[in-house]
């Protein structure tokens, strides 16, 4: 008799409205082991995080329909069951302002757009070594 031995899934949230950016991250996510669950807006992430906590991160575009990401964001590090999951802000805003905010905000790394696959890629790795401890 064998046995198989299944690896649970780990999952990261990726939302972004724009459908290019958003295959190219969670295709990257995939190339890092994990699992993509994508949505296209930030009511659709804010509704995915009311019900589902078992996230390794999250990543999220500043500007989107509906609730931008640094919203999401900050109702994420009001939820204690949602303050352990760290979070990319991506965005095509220059603005350091923009940035400090995010940071702010309760995210744990940031990524201007345009940026490259070996950007992306090097910004993933920092998030998923980023601890949160709540509290």
């Amino acid at each position: 008799m064998s046995f198989t031995i299944t690896q649970p899934l780990v999952r990261v949230l990726v939302a972004d409205d724009d459908p290019v950016i958003r295959h190219l991250v969670a295709s990257s996510v995939k190339k890092a082991g994990y699992t993509p669950v994508e949505v296209t807006d930030g009511r659709e992430a804010y509704r995915t995080l009311q019900g589902d906590s078992d996230f390794k991160a999250a990543i999220f575009d500043m500007m989107m329909p509906y609730l931008e990401g640094i919203d999401v964001i900050r109702y994420m590090r009001t939820e204690k069951r949602l303050m352990r999951i760290p979070v990319m802000m991506i965005t095509s805003e220059q603005d350091l302002k923009v940035m400090t905010n995010s940071f702010a905000a309760g995210a744990s790394v940031y990524l201007p757009k345009p940026f490259n696959p070996e950007q992306l890629q090097t910004t993933l790795s920092m998030l998923f070594s980023t601890r949160i401890t709540a509290g």
